[in-house]
């Protein structure tokens, strides 16, 4: 590998929320090679989440589903581009892309595929920790490996900063519609949350995705609420911007309380079955490489508020209490409205 590296790639062909928490090594890499030519691979619909990235050179997406000879042809047009390339996730796909692209490859590897041919398509690698390690140290670590000097920084995308029309600080966000039912909290916990905000005078903020359902919840909660819904109307780079302006956001286990978080805006996020460990929002001024978070216990650092639910088998890592993503969480529909309002509270003050 030349030294310095001339061009990196960054591959991260998961989902948003995995792009960006990979951003951290983009950043990591900017920082060590100022000069370097430094492209990210993700999957198409992913791409929002870099855009307006100051440490990135291109943006190469690809299809999530494809045909072999189309893959093919991307291996082709990869094939030894790059002096260094980093996979973070520990995917046959991702792996195959980086081995392809870059003259040397560093990844990760679960346990039991460390004794297996497929430690082939890497030049070195770090065992990959699903439980005790966060997954920005994890994506940190593969950094290591190229001697890269690790800078936890979460880095979001921006669409030019503008604030949508009818938005007025002061104002809170709410994300009240995840993606899968396994990370929802109550509908009318969050018609109660935006009434007891609104008595602060604050402006209520909806976000949501394009999808029937979210648009449909955000509705309702709005109706009920007198809050104004912008579910679906907003890209990811522009809900960035909608963010750098809140006094408060609330939401979920999302990409979108990730980026609130890195943003540095007071959060609050509802956590369930999910390790917080291991996905717990990182703190805009969290400057270790481990995680800030425990795996049982709420508390806060910095500018989030971590809320867990209760009970014994929290947190369970499963996708619901009846194992599939359509599945309601227990411990997250129990939260109480009481709960969430000391957490706003303290974050408020």
């Amino acid at each position: 590998m030349p030294f310095p590296p001339e061009r990196i790639l960054v591959v991260c062909t998961r989902r948003l929320g995995d792009v960006l928490l990979a951003t951290p090594v983009i950043h990591s890499c900017r920082q060590a090679y100022p000069e370097a030519c430094i492209d990210a691979l993700v999957f198409d619909n992913t791409v929002g989440m870099l855009e307006g990235n100051p440490d990135l050179s291109h943006i190469i997406p690809v299809p999530e589903r494809s045909s072999w000879s189309s893959r093919l042809n991307e291996l082709r047009r990869l094939w030894r581009k790059y002096d260094l390339a980093l996979s973070m996730i520990p995917s046959d796909r991702a792996r195959i892309y980086g081995w392809a692209a870059g003259h040397i490859h560093y990844g990760t590897l679960l346990v039991d595929e460390e004794k297996k041919s497929k430690n082939a398509w890497v030049s070195g690698y770090v065992p990959f920790d699903d439980v005790g390690t966060h997954t920005i140290s994890m994506n940190l670590r593969v950094a290591t490996l190229a001697e890269i000097t690790s800078i936890p920084r979460v880095i979001p995308p921006s669409a030019g900063g503008e604030l949508p029309e009818g938005v007025s600080a002061p104002f809170a966000v709410l994300h009240p519609h995840p993606q899968f039912n396994y990370k929802m909290w109550r509908e009318d916990g969050w018609i109660g949350l935006a009434h007891l905000l609104r008595k602060r005078n604050l402006q209520i903020v909806l976000t949501g995705g394009p999808g029937d359902e979210e648009r449909a919840a955000c509705h309702r909660i709005s109706a009920a609420a007198e809050a104004r819904s912008l579910a679906g109307q907003l890209t990811l780079p522009q809900t960035s911007d909608l963010l750098r302006h809140a006094s408060l956001y609330v939401g979920p286990d999302t990409a979108i309380t990730h980026l609130a978080a890195a943003l540095g805006v007071p959060t609050v996020a509802l956590f369930g079955p999910s390790n917080p460990v291991k996905w717990g929002p990182w703190p805009n001024d969290w400057e270790r490489l481990d995680s800030p978070w425990q795996l049982k216990g709420e508390g806060r650092h910095g500018n989030v508020y971590l809320l867990q639910g209760s009970g014994e088998c929290v947190p369970c890592c499963f996708e619901g209490c009846d194992r599939h993503i359509r599945s309601y969480s227990r411990c997250l529909q129990e939260i109480t409205l009481g709960s969430v309002s000391r957490a706003v509270n303290l974050m408020l003050a």
